[in-house]
């Protein structure tokens, strides 16, 4: 139960809503309570006109005192128990808000690493699960047991004042039950793990396959996929057969040794009521009060069950709670996922950076980097591009052109070297400073559900009308948005499935325009694109790269033949660094590049696509003599 008492800890802003809950558990309990003493009231008072020791017009009137007496402290009590359920409603969904939250700005400030061994359906169904089952024990907690709990505990104080045997047979319920669960606990919490991994990959493999379903149809995956995800859940039911088996196994035990102990406190009540000890008021109130007692000793089978199941699910949100976050990750993002309260942080355009006088638009010193230790991808790479510069990576796939990538968006920190970025040194800045200043345009273009609108401003929330159409136009896209019926308006559905190829990626390059940060990476980005509307693209993309540093991986000789500096990198080293002049003439990886587009064997044709260049395929004929 700590990391229960954990969770309602960490979220101590709510106190108004944990008094709340207690103040009306408490008044309903007492109400609740209320009742056995009236009946008592009643039974005595009926005797007693049955017996001639009171008149029966007085004794009529009294019971029906008594009687609405009862109505009241029932009518009361309900009002309570729903004010208190309202209050343990809200409770629970501002602490759903608050775990939701923390655990999403946890996920944003955590480093791409993390994100390098995880399923994303697993951690969607990390959060759908395990804060589901915290917050529905709660809720459930806060709007029944608590008020039960308060009932035991004055029904156990009242039972002292009677005949305090009694009371001991009564609170020895709890600790018997408790021990007994105790033993119960944990076999099922390692059932409940292994449930838990087969729900996780069969959710998370699921949101894998429904988000590329195109891919899975075309492969005609589809029976292949959902015989996987049968298979984890027939592994899950498998699990629960000995897992509910052995729980209630023991639970019928605990109800065996309950009826055990209940039988014992009857039988002590007939007893003393037998030998005058008690009236026959006095046993009615204590054989109600029993009863009110059995109700929450036997909920506590439900509340135990789901008690574990809240814990187990805790522990998987504790888990990547304590994740090491990003060590240059926003600090707003770092404070939300410890506020106690839900914040809403709002969200802020980072200015980029300013470039320094006299220094590189961008510079890789001696940059080693390895994804796991002692396997190093790219190793000792030092190229500089000068501001208003455009290098190109050129490289067989797998060569380390990604990676550097990655470096200079701080999706990683090199593990070896300096890398600047308009003359600052990357160590010396924070996560924000530095994908401020870089604008990327990937090969896949990424963009969100919601309007072309909300897409292009992605960068910028706040620019104007004019802004957005302004880019557009100049990323080639402002006519066929245009030419919806909602134009920018338009919702394009997730992943943009709504758009064409070439129309994504003009709304991707609008995007990269109106962030306008003063360094440019294009990730390959026309190389899904057919002819047509690479053209369109590549329209684009030459106004953007205007003014700016670009560092370039392409597909194509025919987009690089214009830069200023060509960088060829061999299994993570360069090679060679030089004009596309004189790599021409070098003998290296480019001067071999052009050879091989020239060349119509199937074998010269593999080796190019090796290094990720579509020229002289069979696939697609040249379009000019440029292309080749």
């Amino acid at each position: 139960m700590n990391s229960l008492a954990r969770i309602v800890k960490s979220a101590w802003a709510l106190w108004p809503y944990y008094l709340g809950v207690v103040l009306t558990a408490t008044l309903a309990a007492a109400l609740s309570l209320a009742s056995p003493f009236i009946v008592r009231e009643a039974t005595d008072t009926i005797v007693a006109a049955v017996t001639g020791d009171n008149p029966a017009e007085t004794a009529l009137r009294t019971v029906i005192w008594l009687a609405l007496l009862l109505f009241a402290a029932d009518a009361l009590g309900s009002i309570f128990n729903n004010l208190g359920g309202y209050v343990g409603d809200v409770m629970v969904s501002r602490l759903r808000q608050i775990l939701s939250t923390r655990y999403f700005a946890k996920l944003l400030s955590l480093p791409q690493r993390y994100y390098d061994n995880q399923i994303t359906g697993t951690i969607i169904a990390r959060l759908d699960r395990s804060i589901m089952f915290v917050t529905q024990f709660l809720q459930s907690f806060s709007n029944n047991f608590i008020s039960m709990l308060l009932q035991v505990v004055a029904i156990l104080i009242i039972t002292a004042f009677y005949y305090w045997p009694l009371t001991i047979m009564l609170a020895l319920l709890f600790p018997i039950y408790m021990w007994l669960t105790a033993l119960t606990s944990k076999r099922w919490q390692r059932y409940e793990a292994v449930k838990n991994e087969h729900i996780d990959v069969a959710n998370g493999r699921f949101a894998e396959v429904i988000g590329q379903v195109k891919v899975t149809k075309s492969f005609v995956a589809e029976l292949r996929e959902l015989t996987s995800f049968a298979r984890h859940y027939r592994g899950y039911v498998e699990t629960t057969r000995p897992q509910s088996r052995w729980w209630h196994t023991m639970d019928g035990l605990r109800g065996l040794a309950m009826a055990a102990i209940f039988f014992g406190i009857y039988a002590v009540i007939f007893w003393r009521t037998l030998g005058g000890h008690f009236g026959l008021g006095d046993m009615v109130m204590l054989i109600q009060m029993v009863t009110m007692a059995k109700q929450p000793v036997f909920m506590m089978s439900w509340i135990v069950d789901s008690a574990q199941r809240a814990i187990a699910g805790s522990r998987d949100y504790f888990r990547v709670m304590g994740e090491d976050v990003e060590p240059t990750a926003n600090p707003a993002l770092i404070s939300a996922a410890r506020a106690a309260d839900a914040t809403e942080p709002g969200s802020q355009n980072v200015a980029p950076l300013e470039q320094t006088p006299g220094r590189a638009g961008f510079a890789f010193h001696d940059v080693s980097f390895s994804y796991e230790e002692g396997k190093p991808v790219v190793e000792n790479v030092s190229f500089t591009a000068h501001e208003g510069q455009q290098v190109a990576l050129v490289g067989e796939s797998g060569g380390g052109k990604s990676t550097l990538v990655n470096l200079l968006l701080g999706l990683y920190r090199p593990t070896e070297g300096n890398l600047e970025v308009l003359g600052h040194p990357v160590r010396d800045l924070t996560a924000e400073q530095l994908r401020a200043s870089v604008g990327v345009v990937f090969q896949e273009p990424f963009l969100f559900s919601g309007t072309v609108r909300e897409n292009i401003a992605y960068g910028k929330p706040g620019a104007s009308d004019a802004e957005i159409v302004a880019v557009a136009q100049r990323a080639n896209a402002h006519d066929f948005i245009t030419a919806f019926p909602d134009g920018y308006d338009t919702v394009i559905g997730e992943r943009g499935l709504r758009l064409s190829g070439g129309q994504k990626q003009r709304v991707a390059v609008a995007r990269a325009m109106l962030k306008d940060a003063p360094i440019l990476v294009l990730d390959e980005a026309t190389s899904a694109l057919d002819t047509k509307a690479e053209r369109a693209v590549q329209a684009g993309l030459d106004e953007l790269m205007k003014d700016r540093t670009t560092l370039i991986i392409a597909h194509r000789l025919s987009t690089i033949a214009g830069v200023d500096t060509i960088v060829t990198l061999d299994r993570g080293r360069v090679q060679e660094i030089g004009s596309p002049a004189e790599l021409a003439r070098s003998g290296g990886i480019y001067a071999q590049l052009l050879q091989l587009t020239q060349s119509a064997s199937a074998a010269d044709r593999r080796r190019l696509k090796r290094f990720g260049f579509v020229d002289g395929s069979p696939e697609r004929e040249p379009e000019d003599e440029s292309e080749i």
